[in-house]
């Protein structure tokens, strides 16, 4: 008996030994990139990815509670403009993201704010292409504390599919061809004035007989 207790105590140091040297030679930030090339020009996406009240055209969450709660705050665009959200589904849960950098029509960060969860970065960078646009979407969180690190590297498969899904959505916004414009109206053409009737001949007065002389 003593002797599978003394096997099981150094199997738990092991163990325990592995976690925590192990946490030191991984790195401190979690770091999630994905790509995606738009057949749209640079101004168009950076029109909506910059643009926190368009986030849901493309984002991947939107779908897992379409009874979101959204409210915004600071400028209509541009830096500082923060959306707040709530759900009470626990895969989306509750945060904000508040515009901290903002270079028209190239590149955009956020600086997301999910409570005790942390407080990520995400960014957009886009670069003109043969294409159109190449688009890179990243996700970069600092992990501090064993347990953070060891979790870090899952992040890549957790939020590397729905990235992938959102860049989909966002191709598919971009690449959309506007509306057409209705061709302006013809002006009409003023209608032919009516030919005014002709006056009647005038009417001859009657010949004043002429006096016989005296």
């Amino acid at each position: 008996m003593l002797t599978v207790l003394k096997w099981l105590f150094y199997l738990i140091a092991a163990v325990a030994l592995i976690i925590v040297g192990g946490s030191f030679l991984l790195p401190a930030q979690a770091v999630v990139t994905r790509s995606t090339e738009i057949a749209a020009p640079p101004d168009k996406v950076f029109a909506i990815v910059g643009d926190l009240r368009r986030f849901n055209e493309f984002s991947p969450w939107a779908d897992l509670d379409p009874n979101i709660a959204y409210t915004f705050e600071g400028p209509e665009s541009g830096l500082g403009q923060q959306m707040n959200w709530s759900s009470e589904n626990a895969d989306v849960g509750s945060g904000s993201q508040t515009i901290a950098r903002y270079e028209p029509p190239n590149f955009v960060e956020t600086q997301l704010d999910f409570g005790m969860r942390g407080k990520p970065v995400a960014s957009f960078d886009l670069v003109p292409s043969t294409a159109g646009t190449n688009v890179t979407w990243t996700f970069r969180s600092n992990l501090e504390g064993i347990p953070a690190k060891w979790f870090g590297l899952m992040f890549d498969r957790w939020i590397g599919r729905d990235y992938e899904k959102g860049l989909a959505k966002l191709k598919a916004v971009a690449e959309r061809p506007a509306p057409e414009q209705p061709a302006p109206a013809a002006p009409e053409e003023p209608a032919p004035e009516a030919a005014q009737p002709e006056p009647p001949p005038a009417t001859p007065e009657p010949a004043t007989p002429e006096q016989p002389v005296q």
